[in-house]
């Protein structure tokens, strides 16, 4: 007879399997792929656990990870990975276009893919993206300050 200990001890090695399963890196993923893919199925918890789970598993000797994203503008969580620190290249972007709905002319303009492409690659040990994405360009002013 297997006692109720042994059940939960089933249970829960049964519940970390399907769990490293979900969250498993694919061969040549690459950050902001995973990340992506991450985050469609478990949404943004203000961390950077998909970020972290991705630098432990792939590239352990990048421990200034977090140091980097945060000078990209991405230093609170992962979502801000792909909306400060990279976007998908432009050509997956959807094209600008014009609607004319009751004679007007509207600009919708263009937009991020509503499906991301399969990952390009990356050598294991890297934390940079795949060509599939590119650095997200924020418009900053760079000061000097120059003593009296």
């Amino acid at each position: 007879m297997t006692t109720f200990p042994a059940i939960i001890e089933e249970a829960e090695r049964l519940v970390r399997r399907l769990a490293a399963d979900l969250t498993r890196i694919r061969d040549g993923e690459c950050l902001c792929c995973y990340v992506a893919r991450q985050l469609e199925e478990y949404p943004c918890d203000n961390t950077h656990r998909h970020s972290l789970r991705y630098r432990d598993a792939v590239a352990p000797r990048a421990t200034a990870l977090l140091d980097l994203l945060g000078r990209m503008g991405a230093c609170c969580c992962d979502c801000e990975v792909l909306m400060n620190a990279y976007e998908p290249h432009r050509r997956f972007w959807t094209p600008e276009r014009e609607d004319e709905p009751d004679g007007l002319v509207e600009i919708i303009e263009s937009d991020w893919p509503e499906v991301l492409p399969t990952c390009a690659g990356v050598r294991r040990g890297t934390i940079h993206p795949c060509s599939n994405w590119i650095r997200h360009r924020r418009w900053c002013v760079r000061r000097t300050y120059v003593r009296p």
